[in-house]
C-alpha cells in the first residue's frame, strides 16, 4: 500500500512539472528592444527549436521603451506558470539597475534566472583620422590631450556609456562623452569623423572595421577574435575591468516553480546545442554560453554591482 502512494506522489509530481508544457499554449517571449536588433535576433533563433521541443508554439513579443525597462517590467507581472518569459540583457539587468534611481521592476526579487543564452564581444574603435595606432598610443594620446577628445554613444546610461566611463577609470584618462539617440545615428558620426572613439559590440562594427573605415584597438572576449585577428584584447592589454563581454539570458517571473524552471533550462540548453542555432547566432557575432538557473543568478548580481561602481565614477544618474 505505501510503495503504491509513493508512486502515486512521484507520478503526481511529474505531472504537474509539466503540466504548463501539456497545455499546449503559446509561450510568450518578451523580448524588451525593438524588432531587429540582436535582442531580437537570439529570440527568433530560439523559437523554432523551443516550440518543437517543449511541443508548443513560442511566440516573440517585442515590448520596446525605456532601455528596456517596459518589457522587463511586464514579464515580472505576468504570471508565473511558465507561459510567459523575458529575455534579460546587460542593459535591464546590470545597468539600469545602476543608474535609474526608480525601475519598474526589481532585477533580483521579481524574476527567476533560467539561463544565459549567448554572449557578445565589444570593442573599441576609433576613426583613422584620429591618428593613433594602437591602444598605447590612445591612451598616450588622451593623456597628453585631457578632454580634447570625445566619446559617442547610443544615449545616456547605455552600455556604450558604461563602457566609455570604464575605460576612463581604468586607464585614468578623461575624453568628453557625447550621447546620441541610438546606437545608428552614434556610429554615422563616429564614421563621419565628428566624433573620434566609440564602445560597440564587434556585430556592429565589423564591416567598418574590415573597409578601413574604423580602427579597432582592443576587444572583450576572452582571445582574440577568429575575424579581428590583429585585435588583442583587453586582457592582454591589462585592462581587465574592460574584458566582459555583454550578454543576453532568459527569466522568468519570480515565483515561476523550480520544476518548471528547471525544464525550461533543460529545452533551451538542448535548443542551443542545435548546429544551425549555433552557426545562425554566431553569424550575428553572438556566442552562445548556457549555464544553469544558479549560475545566472550569480553573474547578474555581479553585474549589478559592477555597473554600480562605474556609475558612481562616472557620476551618472537618470530619473
Amino acid at each position: 500500500m505505501q510503495r503504491r502512494h509513493l508512486i502515486a506522489l512521484a507520478s503526481s509530481s511529474f505531472l504537474s512539472g509539466l503540466s504548463f508544457a501539456q497545455t499546449g499554449k503559446p509561450i510568450r517571449l518578451v523580448v524588451p528592444f525593438p524588432a531587429g536588433g540582436a535582442t531580437d535576433i537570439t529570440a527568433r533563433a530560439l523559437t523554432e527549436p523551443l516550440a518543437r521541443i517543449l511541443g508548443q508554439p513560442v511566440i516573440v513579443d517585442n515590448r520596446a521603451g525605456a532601455g528596456g525597462s517596459i518589457g522587463m517590467a511586464e514579464v515580472a507581472k505576468a504570471a508565473p506558470d511558465g507561459l510567459t518569459l523575458g529575455v534579460a540583457t546587460l542593459s535591464t539587468h546590470g545597468v539600469n539597475p545602476a543608474v535609474y534611481k526608480t525601475l519598474p521592476y526589481d532585477p533580483i526579487k521579481d524574476f527567476a534566472p533560467v539561463t544565459e543564452l549567448v554572449k557578445a564581444p565589444g570593442v573599441l574603435v576609433v576613426n583613422p583620422k584620429l591618428g593613433v595606432n594602437d591602444f598605447a598610443g590612445l591612451v598616450k594620446y588622451l593623456k597628453a590631450n585631457p578632454g580634447k577628445v570625445s566619446y559617442a554613444s547610443p544615449g545616456n546610461g547605455t552600455i556604450g556609456h558604461m563602457w566609455g566611463e570604464m575605460f576612463k577609470s581604468t586607464t585614468n584618462t578623461f575624453m568628453l562623452h557625447i550621447p546620441y539617440r541610438g546606437a545608428g545615428p552614434a556610429l554615422n558620426d563616429v564614421l563621419g569623423g565628428q566624433v573620434m572613439v566609440y564602445f560597440d559590440q564587434v556585430a556592429s562594427s565589423l564591416p567598418h572595421i574590415q573597409s578601413g573605415k574604423l580602427m579597432a584597438l582592443a576587444v572583450s572576449w576572452p582571445k582574440r577574435l577568429d575575424n579581428l585577428p590583429a585585435v588583442p584584447t583587453y586582457l592582454e592589454l591589462g585592462v581587465f575591468g574592460n574584458n566582459d563581454p555583454s550578454w543576453f539570458g532568459l527569466v522568468a517571473p519570480a515565483a515561476t516553480p523550480a520544476s518548471t524552471v528547471k525544464r525550461l533550462h533543460e529545452a533551451v540548453a538542448k535548443a542551443l546545442a542545435e548546429p544551425a542555432v549555433r552557426e545562425r547566432l554566431a553569424g550575428q557575432g553572438l556566442f552562445v554560453s548556457g549555464g544553469g538557473p544558479e549560475e545566472f543568478g550569480q553573474q547578474i548580481r555581479k553585474e549589478i554591482d559592477k555597473m554600480q561602481r562605474i556609475a558612481r565614477y562616472g557620476r551618472i544618474s537618470l530619473e
